[in-house]
């Protein structure tokens, strides 16, 4: 084992929080107290970053008429995609697919405006900015799920009109309406498998060796 390995007790924490992180949908009200609220900031602050550009941006949302227009373009979203469902509209519908009434806390990660000019590690690939957002994304659910926190992830919404509705500049686009707060109790397994939506697939069919489609 490293010399740098945390104890057991802490690596059980950490592989803890990863596997019991939750896309948490049902919240039970409440605040977060704002030392919470910073140390989770912090946290997703601390997230890896291309070119050390750090291009995530967090809209704290504290008005309930606000709380509400995001809500309103939320179901707006909703109904497109589940008319483009099809066949599976009807069991699209009766899921529940976000807590924005019910959170403690409302969030809008966002990335920055004036990305173009940031090519360190973005000149072939220009989406890492992205990847970067997501990582500090995922710190921000880890770290909630440690303080007992659920955080939900809510992509349906169409992202200019989030974007014009919270005043953004051109270049900057809303990548998620981030639900935040504490729960009755965290899902025992993906909410999208206990509705049977879908189904986890095992981790060896996303492994390949050498060569894209070849296994070991």
């Amino acid at each position: 084992m490293s010399e740098h390995a945390f104890s057991d007790a802490e690596r059980a924490a950490v592989y803890r929080a990863i596997g019991e992180r939750r896309d948490m949908r049902h919240f039970a009200g409440g605040t977060v107290a704002p030392e919470v609220l910073g140390r989770l900031l912090g946290a997703a602050h601390q997230a890896p970053s291309v070119g050390l550009m750090q291009p995530w941006r967090f809209v704290r949302i504290t008005q309930g008429e606000l709380r509400g227009r995001i809500k309103a373009l939320v179901e707006q979203e909703r109904l497109r995609t589940a008319e483009a469902l099809g066949e599976r509209t009807d069991a699209f519908m009766k899921l529940k697919v976000e807590g924005i009434n019910d959170c403690a806390e409302l969030w809008v990660a966002a990335l920055m405006d004036n990305r173009e000019p940031h090519i360190f590690g973005r000149r072939t690939l220009p989406e890492m900015d992205l990847a970067s957002l997501a990582c500090a994304i995922q710190n921000l659910w880890l770290a909630a799920r440690a303080e007992g926190l659920g955080m939900g992830w809510v992509s349906l919404f169409e992202p200019q009109a989030l974007a014009e509705l919270l005043g953004m500049p051109a270049g900057a686009k809303p990548v998620a309406v981030l639900c935040l707060g504490p729960v009755t109790e965290f899902y025992p397994a993906p909410m999208l498998v206990m509705e049977n939506w879908a189904e986890e697939r095992p981790l060896g069919d996303m492994l390949f060796e050498n060569q894209w489609g070849e296994r070991q």
